[in-house]
């Protein structure tokens, strides 16, 4: 595991190859860890690794609970 290390919005949007909206979008409806003071937007990536994991593992558990059926 990394040293904490702060991002800004661009910088997460450009390590996760994804426009503003859709971080915007995934920190009000499906709980992305970010931090704001004032205007700013920062994130913390050990916290977005972390994130994109268990968010992909939900994923997968939904899309093989829904083959099931």
């Amino acid at each position: 595991m990394q040293e904490n290390k702060w991002l800004s919005m661009k910088e997460v949007c450009d390590y996760l190859h994804i426009s503003r909206d859709t971080v915007v979008n995934w920190i009000k409806k499906e709980g992305m860890p970010a931090h704001q003071k004032g205007r700013l937007w920062r994130f913390d990536v050990n916290e977005i690794d972390e994130w994109m994991k268990t968010s992909e593992e939900s994923s997968y558990e939904s899309v093989d609970e829904n083959a099931e059926r």
